[in-house]
Order: structure tokens, then sequence, then C-alpha cells
């Protein structure tokens, strides 16, 4: 690139040279060794307070000096190192910087590399990662949009008059869902200022022990060393590797900024990404076709998949099935245009052609680790995946490198998962805690139209793990009192629960359809954390009138093949 190589301050210093003791005893404090309080070596997470008071004892404790001192007494003496930092956060994702604040905390000096490599069709954005920028956040408040529009609608009959004709503005909903992101961005340099985390909007690559390489936009290359990194990349959108789908198509990392309305548009993918991103396009009024290869939402429960693909469909929404796009091309430039998508059959040979004015793909997301470096130090990866395996502690087969998020292998890819992974690690490393992070029963939502609620095993997964003798699934169909008087949907939103026979009927599978269907997911999650059962689901009592109390009063087995519909209250 013609630039010039600057070396950090410790590079420069000669063989040998100690700049500072970053790391008390840290090789020991990583194998979890030392104990601060017995709260430490509780299960996260179960009541809040107490987390709150594990933190305070454990940043008091580290703050008085008593690790060192434990680490004294134990014949560990401090090693001075020539290290330009502590630990080095290769990506300012919500896991990157929730480590790198969590770091600081211990007085670490901490610094995030954080670079967006634009997309196909040159769009980037600030720092905080796939979830604030092009995912969670813009996702969920374009569905708010959405469900805002048929609110609109189911007002009338509550009494509500306004003009007939309701029209829905793109660029007034896109400018403000980018000016909330905006102040978000703002935000995180905000707080990694005021923690004294340095943040460069570089591009993080390693090219030795120890050593990265940081490269700016404008090419200017300068070299940092660590004691520890902890890579927290993510992932981006995949393509399709047909002609034209670089050049035409769109992702979700170009939708939620889109400088004018999409129009017809053809969704290609089967993802949460896909649905949700045409859930919310339908719901302001687009005409909307989704192009699936084979099966909706694999790796969720595939009778709850299918409820929302019967949904969408009832609601506006078109679906071309076992098709896959072979070529697009573009009949007419404008914003938005015309393209030409043609399609063949994934069973035969038939091609099918059709015109939309934006493509959007979906179709899956690729970690991005290919391209920093991890073979200069021996970082072992997933060769077809490009994940990277880890231990329980994060650890990747190099020591002092770790990784967390969308990256790892065989882990859930949510950005709350990536947090909590991030701080508990910097407290395992940097505060002698124990606690690891627990990724069985976490639980998350898809913002489609009919939203999914859901958290532990899939049906599928049940039967296959316990055998199908052994579980009971409980399940019923349901109206919510405030869809009843505009009189839709009746009986579309749908519950179940997947207990283990053999385990007192304990709850290994929470699943539910329904408006806000996250906030009530998020409470039974905490009840499963705690083990409960069926019995005590049972003994509960509900609230009425809401959605949740289904949970409650649930009395039909699949098992039985009785009615599951609901009639009034």
């Amino acid at each position: 690139m013609g630039s010039v190589l600057r070396k950090g301050k410790a590079v420069q210093q000669a063989p040998g040279t100690a700049r500072r003791g970053p790391a008390e005893g840290a090789q020991k404090l990583q194998e979890g060794q030392w104990h601060v309080t017995a709260e430490g070596s509780q299960p996260f997470g179960f009541v809040q307070e107490e987390q709150i008071e594990e933190d305070e004892k454990t940043l008091k404790a580290y703050k008085e000096g008593s690790l060192q001192k434990q680490q004294e007494m134990n014949g560990h003496t401090v090693v001075p190192h020539s290290y330009d930092y502590d630990l080095i956060v290769i990506g300012g994702g919500s896991g990157g910087l929730a480590a790198a604040k969590e770091a600081a905390k211990y007085e670490k000096k901490v610094m995030v590399l954080d670079f967006v490599t634009p997309t196909p069709l040159g769009n980037s954005w600030g720092l905080g990662g796939t979830c604030v920028n092009v995912g969670c956040i813009p996702k969920k408040l374009m569905h708010q949009a959405a469900l805002l529009g048929q609110a609109l609608q189911d007002s009338r009959k509550f009494g509500w008059q306004f003009p007939e004709e309701v029209k829905h503005n793109w660029m007034t909903m896109t400018e403000s869902v980018q000016n909330y992101v905006g102040s978000l961005n703002w935000g995180y340099r905000v707080a990694l200022r005021e923690k004294k985390v340095t943040y460069e909007n570089a591009y993080g690559e390693f090219v030795g022990p120890h050593t990265v390489k940081a490269t700016n936009k404008r090419g200017v290359e300068k070299l940092y060393t660590a004691e520890r990194f902890l890579i927290a990349t993510g992932e981006r959108p995949r393509y399709l590797g047909i002609p034209g789908d670089k050049e035409y198509c769109i992702s979700s990392d170009d939708l939620f900024s889109l400088p004018y309305c999409p129009g017809k548009t053809l969704v290609v993918g089967a993802s949460y990404v896909a649905l949700e991103c045409a859930g919310f396009l339908a719901g302001v009024g687009l005409d909307v076709t989704v192009m699936v290869r084979s099966i909706l939402l694999r790796g969720f429960d595939q009778d709850m998949a299918n409820k929302i693909g019967e949904y969408m469909e009832e609601h506006g929404i078109n679906f071309i099935r076992e098709f896959v796009p072979i070529k697009v091309e573009q009949i007419k430039e404008g914003t938005p245009g015309i393209l030409k998508v043609t399609s063949k059959s994934t069973k035969g040979n038939e091609i099918i052609e059709g015109e939309y004015n934006t493509v959007l793909l979906a179709i899956g997301r690729d970690a991005c680790t290919r391209k920093i470096g991890l073979d200069k130090v021996g970082v072992i990866i997933n060769e077809k995946t490009g994940k990277i395996p880890v231990n329980d502690k994060e650890q990747t087969n190099v020591p002092y490198i770790y990784a967390i998020g969308d990256i790892l292998q065989d882990k859930l890819e949510l950005t709350p998962v990536a947090i909590q992974a991030g701080r508990l690690l910097v407290r395992r490393l940097y505060a002698g805690a124990t606690t690891k992070c627990d990724y069985v029963n976490v639980p998350t939502t898809v913002f489609t139209p009919l939203e999914y609620g859901a958290c532990g095993y899939t049906e599928e997964a049940a039967v296959e793990k316990f055998g199908e003798e052994n579980i009971e699934v409980y399940h019923s169909h349901f109206w919510p009192l405030e869809w009843t008087v505009p009189s839709r949907d009746n009986n579309k939103c749908y519950a179940k629960i997947i207990c283990n026979i053999q385990d007192s009927e304990r709850v290994i599978g929470f699943h539910v359809l329904g408006p806000n269907a996250g906030e009530v997911t998020q409470g039974f999650a905490a009840a499963m954390k705690c083990g409960i059962t069926k019995e005590q689901l049972d003994n509960t009592i509900g609230i009425h009138p809401v959605c949740a109390e289904i949970f409650t009063t649930l009395t039909v087995t699949k098992r039985s093949g009785e009615n599951t519909l609901l009639s009034g209250c």
C-alpha cells in the first residue's frame, strides 16, 4: 500500500528491557487457581443482587492488593514484561467492548482495534459491531415500525378515527434509526475514553508471537505487542458466488441505512435474518417474496418454524420454495432500479425468472477469522467454517490468545452470550474469579411478524437426546385479548413446553409464538436456570389477562392428540 510501518514504543526498546509488570501472576490467574470469595464459584446470574455483590468484592479485593498477596504467599513473584499492552482486543462489537471495559476496571492497559471492511456496495459504520449497527438494534426498531402499522389498523376497532390513507415514509424511519445508532457509536467511544481504553479504528492482524499489525483507513501501519489477545471479530454476511450478486444485491449490512425505499423485494434465505427482514419490509407495506432453498430457521424448533412461515404467508408474504438464484442482472438503473433474477430448482432443472426492485441476500454469515493472521501465530480454525475451537475458558490452542462471540465453534451466535463470555473471561484472567460462561438454556427471540421466543431444547433435539418415550410435550394455541376486538389471528399464537419425564418432568424446552415473545421468554428462562418442573409451573398463579399465563395452565399433551384451540378467556 506504500504505507509506513511504525512500531509501538515497546517494540523500539532493546530486547529484554522491562517497561512494566502488566499482569501480576497472570499465568496462575489464567489457570483459575485463586478464589476471592465463596460467591465466585457460584453459577453466574441466579440472583442479580448476589452477582453485583460478587463483582464489588472481586474489584475491591483486587484494588486492595489481596490477589497480589495471595500470589506472593504461594511463592509466585511478579515477572515484568516489555509488552505495550496487557490485553489487545481485536473487534469492537458487543463482546469485545464488554471485555475491554471489564479489564480496565482492574487497571489493565487495554487496546481495542476495530475496523469495518466496507460492503461490496461501499457501506460501513461506527464502533459497536454488528448488533448495534446492522443487527439487533436497527432490526428491532424496524420491526417496531411494522408493529405500529398493525396497531394503526387495530386502533380503528378501538374507536380511533383518522383518514383512510396512511402512508409509511422509508427515509423518515431510516434516518431516525440511524440517528439513534449514531448516538450509540458515540457513547461507546466516550465510554472507552473514560475508562482509559485505547481505541484505534484500524484493522488488526497477527504478524508474530504477541504482536499485531494495525492498519488504518489511510493505509498507515503500526505494530503493537500485548501479553494477551482477545479475538472478537464476529461475522459478516455470505454471498452466493453467482453473476451479479455483489454488484446488484444487498445484505443486512446495507438494508438498515438504505437511502431509498427498497420497493418490491426478493429476500433470499430462510435464516432468522431473512425472515425478520422480510417481515418488517412487508409490515411497512412492501411487496415481499422469500426464496427458500430447503427448510425455514434451520437449528430452531421446526414445529415453530413452520407455523411462522404459515403466518407470514397468510399475511401476504410470498414464498418460493426449493429454488436458488443462479444469476442477477440489472434491467434498469435507479434507486431502486429493476433487477432480473434467474433461479433454479433444487429438485430438478426447472428455471424461473422474476423481476424485483431489490434483492436482499440473507443466506448465512461467515466468521471474520481468515484474514487476521491466525496462521502466523498457530491458532487453529475450522477450515470449513472459519470458526475457532476453544476450551471451556474461551482459550484457543495458543495459550495467550482467547476468542469470544459468533466466531466460536459450536457456540450460540447471540450478543448477550458474547458480552457474558467476555466479562467472565476477564474476571478469570485478572481478578481470580473462576465462573465460566454457561452456554446452556440461553434464551433467544426471533422478531418475525409473529415473534418466536425459545429457550432450551427443540423438540427434535429432545427426542434425539432423551428418546420420544421419555419426553412429554404440553402445548396450546391461544388468542391474545388485544387481538380479539380487531378480530384478527384467532388461535395463531402457540405455546409449547418440553418436559423430561425421567427427571420429575423438568422443563427442558420452552417455545412461544406471540406478541412480546422476548419479554415472556426472559422470565421463563430464569426459571429454567433454576430447574423448574411442570408441577411448579402448574402451581404458579397466572396473571390475567396476559399471554404468558398460558404456561401456567397447559394440560394437553402432543401424545394425546387432543384439540389445542382455545375459545374465550
